[in-house]
């Protein structure tokens, strides 16, 4: 998970353009050295913090279907799940239900049923806040999707021919997937239904995982977790901007501009989002804000470097530190 982290990032560095004869190293030094490093390490306070905010609302979903979890084994899975992420896209959402499982004996297809209804709050979250940023910088961001330079990135022929190759594939996947079934259903009648019989089960439990946001207990203190969390995602991006003094004069509206940027390559699904985050941040800064493009390559490359970097070390910690938790409850039992 570290090589390919770290493979994506190597890539993103690539695209740094540099002049006078200096690496890229040495210009990417040179632009960490010039950051207020406290801004940085709020910034990273921040993130951790959404975290635990986003493990103190698991354990309110969990509570209802008798799950009483302690805070820091949810902040653990939570971050591994997150560590995770890092490699393998949308992967964490299993890992952190599969760590929960290890801890506390919560069965997985109960927890991934709450974590679904989880990305669904957060949808509908991200939706309120790109419309509320729309409407606020409505001419800003329209100007930037339909800048010359996201219409060339939208409207390559690469784009289209990627299209077609995830097209095709997505249908050979399918009849690859009714082939098999049906395989089963006729030589292996037996094994069908005893399979059968743990679908409908994962489904019941993965059913009461989803419902249990109609089952809370204290409704307003979620909604208050949910804000707090985009919260501090903004306040991310907008300390990492007052770190560096190219930025730092952008205001409070310029901040939420790019993080709406940030926000829609995050949800490209890369690993981390490395890759389509050093692409349309860099842009937006340099269209919308009139920054040098080798400055904003470098800014963009260590803030979201910043980022997975404090991901990494929390979350590797975390997974140490379950490891540990379970090993000591194999023994209590003993």
């Amino acid at each position: 998970m570290l090589g390919i982290t770290a493979f994506l990032l190597w890539l993103s560095f690539q695209n740094i353009q540099v002049s006078g004869g200096e690496s890229k190293w040495s210009f990417v030094v040179r632009t960490w050295d010039s950051a207020n490093k406290p801004f940085l390490f709020l910034s990273a306070f921040a993130a951790i913090f959404s975290h635990v905010l986003r493990a103190e609302r698991w354990k309110l979903l969990l509570k209802p279907l008798g799950h009483h979890i302690p805070l820091g084994n949810s902040f653990m899975s939570v971050m591994v799940g997150y560590f995770i992420n890092l490699a393998i896209p949308r992967g964490g959402e299993v890992s952190r239900c599969y760590n929960l499982y290890r801890l506390n004996r919560v069965p997985v297809d109960v927890s991934f049923g709450t974590v679904v209804m989880e990305r669904i709050i957060d949808l509908i979250f991200l939706v309120v806040l790109l419309t509320t940023a729309f409407f606020i910088e409505l001419d800003n961001l329209l100007y930037f999707f339909q800048s010359d330079e996201i219409q060339k990135l939208t409207s390559s022929g690469q784009d289209s021919s990627f299209s077609y190759t995830l097209l095709v594939g997505v249908v050979v996947f399918i009849i690859a997937v009714v082939l098999i079934v049906r395989y089963i259903f006729n030589s292996k009648r037996y094994l069908a239904l005893r399979y059968m019989s743990k679908i409908r089960g994962m489904m019941r439990g993965l059913k009461s995982g989803v419902t249990s946001i109609f089952k809370l207990e204290k409704r307003v203190l979620f909604i208050v977790y949910s804000l707090l969390i985009w919260l501090c995602y903004y306040l991310m991006m907008y300390l990492v901007m007052l770190a560096f003094p190219e930025t730092a004069h952008l205001g409070i509206l310029a901040a939420l501009t790019i993080f709406v940027i940030g926000g829609i390559a995050m949800a490209i699904p890369l690993p981390g989002g490395a890759g389509s985050f050093h692409i349309l941040v860099p842009l937006g800064l340099v269209i919308l804000y009139s920054l040098p493009e080798e400055k904003a390559v470098p800014f963009t490359f260590i803030f979201h470097g910043w980022q997975t970097l404090v991901i990494i070390v929390v979350g590797a910690l975390s997974l140490f530190m379950s490891q540990i938790s379970k090993k000591k409850i194999e023994v209590h039992k003993k």
